[in-house]
């Protein structure tokens, strides 16, 4: 029997396949008590009628605290008997390890591609065509066809194995295409178990997945705080999602995805009278916990097709997805079965396309917005126009590599598009204008005045102004004011929010001049917050010069960096003076930091903010050149666990005055490992791997010595790759008991 006849045979039987989703008794495990087992099997039921009902039903009967509280007792349960652990568990969802690819699978049935129509006349032909294949009434009238929107995703084919999931893949090329399966397990509205009992032993369901409008919108706007990539609309986003080799970045995305085919299924006793239409196999998908449109109608003939794509179209503009069109098919399965297929498309199918939602217009100029990290973004200010039933006046142009690709100037004739029907952009230029007048980067930031920095190869130009341009007053203030820079406590951003919108705060030095009785007048301040605020303000004027560094946010220039700056120039005169070649000297400064360095201090309003911050009394003990050894030059060093005579922040800072790079995973290439109290996988790590490995106290000792310069690394008694014999000894024996 072939796959398509595997797919549309209907036999006899007239069981079914219940609905109701019920909770089987669970077997027994070996280590398992009975009563933990019946716990566990009732809160995956649990858990997975609440996804089903807020993700594909969009009817909640679990709040987020009631799912979560009961989601934790399901990990707590599994982290305890870990062999219960199944594939198909809610708790499986994300967090398997990220892939080193997609291997590639073969369609057990090809994905095909449809044949289009464009117009009403194109519909009428195809619906003429099936009636006189099928030896009826030329005009097709009595034929049922069942209508649903074509959405604008990726389209996925997903296998069923006695009711789990087993594995996803991608079309591809139709034949063969790639396996996804770890990210499309992130989906939500993909179920990992499926509803109900009885289920078929093999189940090939085909479907779209695809980003919502809304999701769209949010990962995009973070991308431009952030500088990632911004995408042209849902559909390339949602393929980029389910390519991702982490899965927790795929899961991040937010992604849907709507069944629309039964491919394969072998339990032919669910093929009975009840399911002899594609229409209600869509039905037995939606019992087993898929989400299918809503948009779906079975309509007869082809005025029918041509009612339902005109109604769709109408409602195009409110969903919150894209659709390019309509996909119409034979209700009837075994039609389906009689018409077959030519070349690389069923007889017994088409999609109907909408025209492109796009509109000519004229660009009449170009503003530059900023945002909150300096980042300077082109908008084209339009002659209004209607796209898809919205005025357009504004589109973005992304960036300066984006007007250069279009080859755009303002005055010509540009194409609008609404990308994703939401955002507007230009997608071409129509006709050039009479008048042109090129695209140009403004001489100084739009909101400060500071310079604009663009490095050759860089896509993003910025503003250099980050100590005093509003547009990044918020960022720039957290960023001053966070652990690792001045390590302000109860500066936290809602505060910093309040003080930007009452103007009481424009620079990081207007922080110092903030006082109690002000502070106490914000909401959910009182006196007692605001007394301790200021006092933690005066606490964080006495600080160290690599924090300082670190705090003014020059782009690239991480903690490390701050402190390789601290102890090359070991004063902030010599940095502030220093020119590129001297800051290139510095070790892990290349060009392109040194260029960001160099460039931050050149700005006079730069410079403004850093004498107020001095006169409001910032001061740390200046480093001389030289002053201390480094014992640890081109070592790497880790610490984990927590120490009880200094911070994890100051062993780091010791650590790296002596030279010593400090990591935060553990490797080959790992001199030490610093283990305190409450270690965990590092310090596994490290043993299995044969590092050497500090307490506390070897610690303390060590960095003594170091710092009076008393332990020489290259020694084999004192380097620190060579510890004792005994300590060695341990070390190997416990990476054997792990192993």
């Amino acid at each position: 029997m072939s796959a398509q006849d595997d797919l549309f045979s209907a036999p006899a039987d007239d069981s079914s396949a219940s609905s109701v989703p019920q909770s089987a008794a669970p077997a027994a495990v070996e280590g398992v008590p009975a009563k933990v087992m019946e716990e566990v099997a009732q809160l995956r039921l649990e858990l997975r009628e609440a996804s089903h009902r807020y993700y594909v039903l969009d009817a909640p009967t679990l709040t987020d605290a009631d799912y979560d509280t009961r989601l934790r007792r399901l990990e707590a349960l599994e982290a305890e008997y870990p062999q219960l652990i199944s594939p198909e568990s809610p708790t499986q969802r994300v967090g398997a390890a990220p892939a080193s690819g997609f291997e590639e699978v073969q369609h057990a049935v090809p994905m095909l591609s449809l044949n289009n129509a464009f117009d009403d006349d194109e519909l009428r032909a195809f619906v003429q065509r099936a009636a006189r294949t099928l030896e009826l009434d030329d005009a097709g009238d009595e034929l049922s066809f069942c209508c649903e929107p074509k959405l604008d995703g990726l389209a996925v084919s997903l296998i069923y194995e006695n009711g789990v999931f087993v594995r996803g893949v991608t079309r591809g090329n139709g034949q063969a295409g790639e396996d996804i399966t770890t990210n499309l397990r992130t989906i939500r509205t993909i179920p990992l178990k499926l509803l109900g009992e009885n289920h078929p032993e093999l189940l090939e369901v085909r479907g779209e997945a695809y980003m919502s409008h809304s999701t769209f919108e949010l990962i995009n706007a973070q991308a431009r705080d952030q500088d990632g990539k911004v995408f042209a609309n849902p559909r390339n986003a949602a393929a980029g999602s389910l390519r991702q080799l982490e899965p927790k970045n795929a899961d991040i995305r937010k992604l849907d995805f709507c069944a629309y085919q039964v491919a394969r299924i072998d339990e032919k006793r669910l093929l009975n009278n009840h399911y002899r239409c594609h229409s209600q196999m869509m039905g037995l998908l939606a019992d087993y916990g898929f989400r299918t449109s809503p948009q779906l109608e079975v309509v007869r003939g082809a005025q029918g097709i041509i009612d339902y794509t005109r109604r769709l179209g109408e409602q195009r503009e409110g969903l919150d997805h894209d659709i390019d069109g309509a996909v119409i098919k034979l209700d009837a399965l075994r039609l389906q079965r009689e018409l077959g297929f030519v070349a690389r498309a069923p007889r017994w199918a088409i999609a109907f396309k909408y025209p492109a939602q796009e509109q000519e217009t004229t660009l009449e100029g170009v503003d530059f917005q900023v945002g909150r990290t300096g980042a300077l973004t082109p908008v084209a200010r339009l002659a209004p126009v209607q796209v898809a039933g919205v005025v357009v006046s504004n589109a973005t142009l992304h960036n300066m590599d984006e007007v250069e690709r279009l080859g755009v100037q303002i005055g010509d004739s540009v194409i609008i598009r609404r990308a994703g029907d939401v955002i507007p952009q230009v997608v071409r230029v129509a006709s050039e204008g009479a008048s042109r007048e090129a695209i140009v980067l403004p001489d100084g930031c739009p909101v400060c005045g500071s310079e604009i920095e663009r490095l050759e190869g860089e896509v993003v130009a910025r503003c250099a102004g980050g100590l005093i341009c509003a547009a990044q007053r918020k960022e720039a203030l957290k960023h001053f004011s966070s652990r690792k820079a001045l390590d302000v406590d109860g500066l936290g951003e809602k505060l910093i929010e309040q003080l930007i919108e009452r103007e009481l705060v424009k620079t990081p030095a207007d922080l110092f001049h903030l006082d109690a009785a002000t502070l106490a007048e914000l909401p959910r301040m009182g006196e007692k917050s605001a007394a301790n605020l200021v006092a933690s303000l005066d606490k964080s004027r006495h600080t160290t010069l690599a924090r300082f560094i670190y705090a003014l946010g020059i782009r690239e220039v991480g903690e490390a960096t701050a402190a390789n700056l601290a102890m090359h120039f070991g004063t902030l005169e010599a940095l502030r003076a220093a020119d590129q070649p001297a800051l290139e000297a510095v070790e892990d400064v290349g060009p392109i930091v040194a260029t960001h360095i160099h460039t931050f201090f050149q700005q006079a309003t730069n410079n403004e903010t850093l004498e107020a911050l001095l006169a409001c009394g910032l001061r740390w003990e200046e480093v001389e050149i030289g002053e201390r050894p480094q014992p640890l030059a081109g070592q790497t060093w880790v610490l984990t666990g927590s120490l009880d005579s200094m911070t994890r922040d100051e062993g780091k800072a010791r650590l790296q005055a002596l030279g010593a790079k400090v990591a935060g995973s553990v490797s080959k290439k790992t001199a030490g490992v610093v283990a305190g109290e409450a270690a965990g996988s590092k310090l596994e790590k490290a043993m299995q791997l044969g590092l050497t490995v500090l307490d506390e106290a070897a610690f303390v000792a060590r960095l003594a010595e170091w710092e009076a310069g008393t332990d020489s690394v290259s020694g084999s008694d004192s380097d620190p790759g060579s510890d004792s014999d005994a300590q060695k000894a341990d070390a190997q024996d416990s990476a054997g008991e792990d192993a």
